[in-house]
């Protein structure tokens, strides 16, 4: 049997390379003679930069110390690719996972602006940023303002970093602003929420960065604040990503934003692997709707049901109703709680191999959860 094993990150638990490995180890335990490929995958969030990396001949790496999103120093890792190019991944400089607790008011994308800027100085001519695993919802501006934004209030006084102080917002001052690079900046969005409303920035994801209703409510209003201000189209698809930094670096730096999955899913050859294969096994850290609006799971599982190919789902923890999939294996199920998942996630992840070489390859049920 012919397995392709295609997961995004576990975020901040385990790679996407390291999840495949673990499920490669547990299903050939089980069915040793069976052939396994793995094809780690990612969004635009955590894992961009490796597949860009594998999948792009002649890449090199390189690092820039930055402010990470609560202002302590992070060593963020960039990719310089053949052509001037360059990529950049926020999860990197201000992902969530660089926070010891939530800070979902004042936590900023500074440091992904710091990255940015060290990728122009080299000369990039054109940039990708993958946007995903963010800890804030500022819209971007710490960024812009890294790269020469200036984000007023009323008295003319710089706000302070961080979505909760954009309700008080009173002018936006670009003229300082590093222009972008000559050949234009993409940003590999992750998700496909517009910047406001119901399925916004703040209201679906404001709560997984910490943020309770009544900072929720204040962070909807801040990014409104500086939507009038800034212009553009709050609306795209993709502008509420990572915090609404998508709008941001859309409307203030002339981004154009981009689902970020299908395209990594090209570079990696997703289609081709699922054409030679029998099941597709794919998973995340936490699979719920929005995992199949845009994210690296929703794109495995799309591309598997286009060839007729079977897939399976291996989930941290699972939320709502799963999908139409051959069979589904929950972390958290398996460890008996999501903090024992967290714990020792590959441990699990290869105990999820093991149910599923005895569920769809064997035709009896796995051990589901």
């Amino acid at each position: 049997m012919r397995v392709l094993l295609a997961p995004d990150s576990f975020k901040g638990s385990t790679t996407a390379a390291a999840a495949a490995a673990a499920l490669a180890r547990g299903w050939l335990a089980e069915r040793p003679a069976d052939q396994m490929t793995c094809l780690p995958l990612a969004d635009g969030g955590e894992g961009t930069l490796d597949v860009l990396a594998a999948a792009v001949p002649g890449t090199r790496w390189h690092r820039a110390l930055v402010t990470g999103p609560g202002d302590a120093p992070v060593d963020c890792a960039w990719l310089e690719l053949p052509g001037a190019a360059a990529a950049v991944e926020l999860a990197r400089a201000s992902g969530l996972p660089l926070l010891a607790r939530p800070d979902p008011m004042r936590a900023h994308t500074i440091g992904l602006g710091q990255v940015i800027g060290r990728a122009l100085d080299r000369g990039a001519a054109t940039i990708a940023i993958g946007l995903g695993g963010s800890a804030s919802t500022d819209g971007g501006t710490g960024a812009l303002a890294a790269l020469g934004a200036r984000f007023l209030d009323a008295a003319g006084s710089e706000l302070p970093p961080g979505g909760g102080a954009l309700a008080a917002l009173a002018a936006v001052d670009l003229t300082g602003l590093r222009p972008p690079p000559a050949s234009g900046v993409t940003c590999l969005a992750d998700v496909t929420a517009p910047l406001l409303g119901p399925l916004g920035a703040a209201a679906v994801y404001a709560p997984q960065k910490g943020a309770r209703r009544p900072q929720v409510a204040r962070l909807e209003a801040g990014l409104a604040r500086l939507a009038e201000l800034l212009g553009g189209d709050p609306g795209a698809a993709g502008a509420g990503a990572a915090g609404g930094a998508g709008y941001g670096l859309a409307a203030g730096w002339g981004a154009v934003l981009a689902p970020g999955a299908p395209e990594l899913a090209w570079l990696a050859g997703l289609d081709r692997a699922v054409a030679a294969a029998d099941l597709v096994v794919t998973g995340e850290g936490r699979f719920d709707p929005t995992s199949l609006t845009g994210k690296a799971t929703g794109t495995v599982i799309a591309a598997a049901a286009a060839a007729g190919v079977p897939v399976a789902l291996v989930a941290g923890q699972l939320s709502g109703a799963p999908p139409d999939v051959a069979a589904v294996v929950t972390l958290a199920g398996l460890a008996g709680g999501p903090g024992a998942a967290l714990a020792d996630p590959e441990r699990w992840l290869e105990r999820a191999g093991h149910a599923l070489a005895r569920g769809p390859a064997a035709g009896t049920r796995p051990d589901m959860a």
